[in-house]
């Protein structure tokens, strides 16, 4: 199925390594031309290559803390002069913080700082570009917020969530859309320190409907639909990849 994603620019956050690589390599391979940002120059580099090997669009890369108070204000300008125009924002970058009942402060302030606030402000900087355009699609990685204990992370992008839908309703006279997808447990570095050993096959075979966690892959392949035009009529959703790993009362 032909996705009409030729041509597009996008801006993928978080893209050297798991989901944000995946994304990052998906949308190339469609023909977009994708400005990846992330910390780790080597990991962009082999980005890069991979892309190219694999006969896609050469992602410009850009080696930029997403943290830094100005980070989100150097991602979106470079994007613009790099790129000339945004079509697609993705803002993934992220980490899971579990964290004690009674958390340290400067934990719960990390996380509201990388999981919503760097989102926000980068997604302002590139919305009075996309208003005038009167096009663009925006896709919010959140995490599931329905855990049993705290983690920080979770509490930002379910914040993260409620502001996509608000987003979504201002902006749809502008022709953006702005949807969220909610990973389940995907086979990345930054989950699997919590499942060691033999603990992923047990906790999967009995929780996920699937059997398994999923890969960065199938989190891309959901989010370059949801760019795309063929998705023109979705918008302030949060679409679910998780296997199956849900429970209902009944």
């Amino acid at each position: 199925m032909d996705l009409y994603l030729k041509g597009k620019t996008a801006v993928v956050s978080g893209a050297s390594q798991g989901i944000g690589r995946a994304i990052a390599k998906t949308l190339a391979l469609e023909g977009v031309h994708v400005l990846a940002t992330a910390r780790n120059e080597d990991l962009l580099k082999s980005l890069e290559a991979e892309v190219v090997a694999a006969g896609g669009v050469s992602p410009i890369t850009l080696i930029q803390d997403f943290v830094a108070p100005d980070g989100p204000q150097k991602i979106a300008s470079a994007a613009l002069a790099s790129l000339g125009h945004v079509d697609i924002l993705i803002n993934n970058a992220g980490r899971s913080r579990p964290l004690d009942v009674v958390g340290a402060e400067e934990e719960w302030s990390a996380a509201m700082t990388l999981d919503f606030d760097r989102h926000r402000q980068l997604t302002q900087q590139l919305l009075p570009h996309l208003m005038e355009r009167k096009t663009g699609a925006i896709v919010n990685l959140a995490s599931t917020y329905e855990l049993r204990s705290i983690n920080a992370s979770a509490v930002a992008k379910a914040a993260v969530v409620v502001w996509s839908k608000q987003l979504s309703a201002q902006l749809g006279p502008y022709g953006i859309r702005v949807n969220c997808l909610q990973p389940g447990l995907i086979d990345t570095e930054n989950i699997r320190p919590f499942f060691p050993g033999d603990e992923r096959r047990k906790f999967a075979e009995r929780e996920i409907a699937l059997g398994d966690f999923g890969a960065p892959q199938d989190v891309a392949n959901m989010v370059t639909f949801l760019v795309s035009p063929r998705a023109r009529y979705i918008t302030g959703t949060v679409a679910v990849v998780d296997g199956g790993l849900r429970h209902y009362p009944f």
